[in-house]
């Protein structure tokens, strides 16, 4: 569930990002600096004891929804396995400011990185566009590069949101269940580029994990920031599956159609995915 009152404490959100970034990690999807994260915070959060130090910096787009929140959110070139090690060497706060244009990087003395992830324009737009429409006090965003995602996107005929959704939600009857919108497939564009970034809200609004191809993932959660890695880590299954169905020439069947709407009736699962 999302947090409610009384609000979680900002040590143990910190301690969600370290967990989410070690599994992270864990399936190989964080290679060296790769991967991000972000959590909005829409109520009050005691930033000065744990980081103490303080700059003015200009935001990479507008976020009015988000100004007098907080945001934290990883360093740029900081390594997800780290953050559980030492949290606040690797995470700083984000308190926006009125009109959303500009806000206060709140620090730790123990910070290793200079500025915020590249990304930060990819992760305030989407908290923003969420924020802004659904009176959210909660959201947390990843971006991480699991390789079988990733490889799947390489080849052609998988860029494309049902021919990829018919072949990697087959293998598990829980995809279904834990990803019912399926994955949103995107084009590949630069990385940190408007263009992207664009695309990338469009996407999370009908889907909770979208596919940067040829490059990795994105995946939103209401609940817990550990909720939006176990949507990477169910997609990432799914693709193993299926690279390990086109090295062994396709011999595997899958779950039929049948099958997978007997688990989604089951389960009261809606999904586009799902044909009676």
């Amino acid at each position: 569930m999302p947090p409610r009152e009384p609000f979680p404490e900002l040590d143990d959100l910190l301690a969600s990002m370290g967990e989410a970034g070690s599994r992270v990690s864990e399936i190989d999807a964080s290679e060296a600096g790769a991967g991000n994260v972000s959590v909005y915070l829409g109520w009050d959060v005691e930033l000065r004891h744990r980081f103490p130090v303080q700059e003015d910096i200009e935001l990479p787009l507008p976020a009015p929804s988000l100004a007098g929140r907080t945001v934290l959110v990883t360093g740029s070139g900081r390594r997800l396995r780290q953050i559980a090690g030492d949290p606040l060497a690797n995470v700083g706060a984000l308190r926006v400011h009125d009109g959303g244009l500009t806000g206060t990087l709140h620090s730790s003395p123990r910070r290793l990185f200079a500025t915020l992830t590249s990304e930060l324009n990819s992760h305030l737009a989407v908290h923003e566009d969420h924020v802004s429409r659904r009176g959210l006090l909660f959201h947390a965003v990843v971006h991480a590069q699991p390789p079988h995602l990733t490889y799947l996107s390489h080849i052609p005929a998988y860029r494309d949101d049902a021919a990829f959704n018919a072949r990697v939600l087959r293998w598990e009857p829980e995809s279904i269940v834990a990803l019912p919108e399926g994955v949103g497939v995107l084009e590949f564009m630069v990385p940190g580029s408007e263009e992207l970034m664009a695309a990338n809200v469009a996407g999370l609004r009908t889907h909770q994990i979208v596919l940067w191809s040829k490059h990795g993932v994105m995946a939103r959660s209401d609940d817990s920031v550990t909720r939006a890695v176990d949507r990477i880590d169910y997609a990432e299954t799914g693709a193993r599956y299926e690279y390990m169905d086109i090295v062994a020439g396709g011999r595997a069947e899958g779950l039929t159609t049948a099958e997978t709407a007997d688990v989604a009736a089951a389960f009261h699962v809606e999904s586009p995915w799902v044909r009676p």
